[in-house]
């Protein structure tokens, strides 16, 4: 039992973007259940069930840096923030 990882739910408020909020949970670096609040339903959806089982860092990999029309930042972009933030919060 003292290699178990304890699975934390996590909420991030977003920046710049139509969503508001993004929830999901962390346990050890890997990301589930992740849920947006606000934006684009349908593809926020996609985004949700595509990165469902990914570690933080193909998360950035894959998102981090995206943009979404003029705005320096996207809902994808600002997935990759939060589960860095949300990663290094539990290493404290």
């Amino acid at each position: 039992m003292e290699n178990e990882t304890k699975k934390t739910q996590y909420n991030y408020r977003t920046h710049s973007t139509c969503s508001t909020n993004i929830r999901f949970d962390i346990e050890g670096d890997v990301i589930r259940n992740v849920v947006f609040t606000g934006g684009c339903n349908g593809n926020l959806k996609a985004v949700s069930r595509l990165v469902e089982g990914l570690t933080v860092e193909q998360i950035e990999e894959r998102c981090k840096g995206i943009t979404c029309g003029f705005k320096p930042t996207s809902c994808a972009d600002q997935l990759a923030h939060a589960v860095r933030e949300a990663y290094e919060s539990i290493q404290k």
